[in-house]
C-alpha cells in the first residue's frame, strides 16, 4: 500500500517553498515503483525557479535543463502534459540533458506538471533501468503533486491575505495625518478635499516620498512656508 501523503504538504502554514518541495520528491520517490530519484520545481512564470531534489546527482540534470530550456521539464512546463523517456539511451531529444542522465546511470525519466492558478510545479521521477517509470503517470506520483501544488496555491493567497491586512492597517494608521494635512492644504488654496488629496498626491509623486510622510511633514510645519509650492502644485 502506498505511504498516505505528509500532513505538512496540507499545510499552508508550511514556510518555505523548497521545504515542501523536498518533501514531494522524497515522497513521490517511495512510493513509485522501479524509481531511483526524484526532482521537483516550482515556477509562476518569472525568474525565480526553485528546486529540490533527492539526491546531489541530480541536481545536474534540472539545472542543465534550466540553464539551456531544453528538456522534459521545459517541455512539460510549456506543454502542460507529462514528458517521459522509456529509454534515453535510444531517445534523440535533449542531448545536453540526455547525455547527462546517461552519466549518471538514468536510463528513464518521467516529468508530470501540474499547474493552476499561474503556478507550475513539476515532478520529475527517474529510473536506473529503460521502462521502469511506464506506469509512473498513473500512480500515487500524481495524487501527491495535485495536493502540493494546491497547497502552494493556497500559501500564495494566505501570504496576499496578510499583504493586504498590513497594508489596510497602515493605511488606518495615517489616515487621521493625511485627513489633517488635507485640511491645511484646503485652508491654504481654499480648495475641497479631493483638490487637496490631488495635491498631496502630487507631491508624493514628485519628490518619491510616501504620502503618509509627505502628510506628517506637512502638519509638523502647519504648512508655513510651503504656501507658494502649494500654490503652484494647484494649478
Amino acid at each position: 500500500m502506498a505511504p498516505l501523503p505528509d500532513p505538512e504538504l496540507l499545510r499552508p502554514e508550511t514556510a518555505l517553498p523548497g521545504r515542501r518541495l523536498s518533501e514531494l520528491s522524497e515522497q513521490a520517490m517511495r512510493c513509485t515503483p522501479g524509481c531511483c530519484g526524484a526532482s521537483t520545481t516550482v515556477t509562476d512564470g518569472g525568474d525565480e525557479h526553485p528546486t529540490a531534489v533527492t539526491h546531489p546527482d541530480l541536481a545536474g540534470l534540472v539545472s542543465v535543463q534550466l540553464r539551456t530550456g531544453d528538456g522534459p521539464i521545459p517541455a512539460a512546463e510549456e506543454r502542460g502534459t507529462p514528458v517521459d523517456s522509456g529509454d534515453l539511451l535510444r531517445d534523440e531529444r535533449w542531448p545536453e540533458y540526455r547525455a547527462l542522465a546517461l552519466d549518471s546511470g538514468v536510463r528513464s525519466s518521467v516529468t508530470l506538471p501540474f499547474q493552476r492558478a499561474g503556478l507550475t510545479v513539476t515532478l520529475t521521477l527517474f529510473g536506473f533501468r529503460p521502462g521502469a517509470l511506464d506506469d509512473a503517470r498513473h500512480g500515487p506520483a500524481q495524487a501527491l503533486g495535485d495536493l502540493a501544488t494546491a497547497s502552494f496555491v493556497r500559501d500564495r493567497h494566505y501570504r496576499a491575505a496578510l499583504s493586504e491586512l498590513d497594508q489596510m492597517g497602515t493605511a488606518l494608521r495615517t489616515r487621521p495625518v493625511v485627513d489633517q494635512a488635507c485640511g491645511i492644504v484646503m485652508h491654504v488654496l481654499g480648495c475641497e478635499a479631493d483638490a487637496a488629496f490631488s495635491v498631496l498626491r502630487r507631491i508624493s509623486q514628485t519628490t518619491n516620498r510616501k504620502l503618509a510622510d509627505v502628510a506628517a511633514a506637512l502638519v509638523d510645519t502647519k504648512g508655513r512656508g510651503l504656501e507658494r509650492e502649494l500654490v503652484s502644485l494647484a494649478r
